[in-house]
């Protein structure tokens, strides 16, 4: 691939959501929420249907406690399940990172190709995720070998925010912790919430739906690809024809962000 400099470039950093972006976590998800559910004498189990309307919200603690304000419970049994949230989410977590640590779950098609590309350009990589800190290490470290970590310079996750997406918090800690202004990044999400969340920063934004969210409305991301694709897996020929090759590079994200005028939205 023929490199442009990197005075073109202009980007410095690539911000990537973790869930259903860098990887297709949501079932992993689904099913140690289900665990959970189980290990702690709970009489809930979340179908496929039910889980793609809680993706609505983000943050686990967050989704359950939408959870139960929708179900039909007695006031006592609501307080008995608010207070249980902290230890049913503890719980889920454990069950999610023994299914991320075995490596059962693989990064999607680009992914790892682009993030290799962008180290070698001096380019660095960031996290910006409402996701546990230990389903991040889980993910990565089950997906790319131990030590995976250290190959991002930032990683913002969890309860690092207050306010979760579609507002721009965690976005706008990821920047200031890597010292570059939202005009010199580019955001990778996957959901209607999460572009939310990089428009409002200021941040060009790609979206890659996964199967969760590929009926959600992207119309408001810079562009909307169903993958990064790979030499070995490359795009459509319409979408490769859209941004002049068959897998998206720093060379075409420097096209667009050369074309875009990143704009901060109204949030709130």
């Amino acid at each position: 691939m023929r490199y442009i400099a990197l005075s073109a470039l202009r980007i410095q950093a690539l911000i990537f959501d973790v869930d259903g972006t860098l990887a297709d976590t949501e079932e992993a998800h689904r099913q140690s929420f289900n665990d959970a559910f189980r290990a702690h004498g709970v009489e809930f189990c979340w179908s496929r249907e039910l889980y793609r309307e809680l993706l609505q919200v983000t943050g686990g603690k967050e989704r359950l406690a939408a959870f139960f304000d929708r179900t039909r419970l007695t006031e006592s049994e609501r307080g008995r399940l608010y207070g249980l949230i902290p230890r049913l989410h503890a719980t889920k977590t454990s069950f999610y990172r023994e299914r991320m640590e075995s490596g059962k779950v693989p990064l999607r098609p680009g992914v790892r190709r682009l993030m290799t590309e962008a180290r070698a350009a001096g380019v660095r990589l960031a996290i910006a995720s409402t996701t546990s800190p230990e389903n991040v290490s889980a993910l990565l470290e089950g997906a790319l070998g131990y030590g995976a970590l250290a190959g991002f310079s930032v990683i913002a996750t969890g309860d690092a925010v207050q306010r979760k997406k579609p507002a721009p918090d965690i976005y706008l800690l990821a920047l200031s912790r890597l010292g570059v202004t939202a005009g010199h990044a580019v955001a990778f999400e996957d959901s209607t919430i999460g572009v939310a969340a990089a428009k409002a920063a200021g941040l060009l934004t790609v979206a890659t739906p996964s199967d969760w969210t590929c009926d959600q409305d992207l119309a408001a991301a810079d562009l909307v690809l169903p993958c990064l694709a790979d030499p070995a897996s490359p795009l459509g020929a319409a979408d490769a024809w859209r941004i002049g090759a068959p897998y998206l590079g720093l060379e075409q994200l420097a096209i667009l962000h050369a074309a875009a005028r990143p704009r901060v939205a109204h949030y709130g």
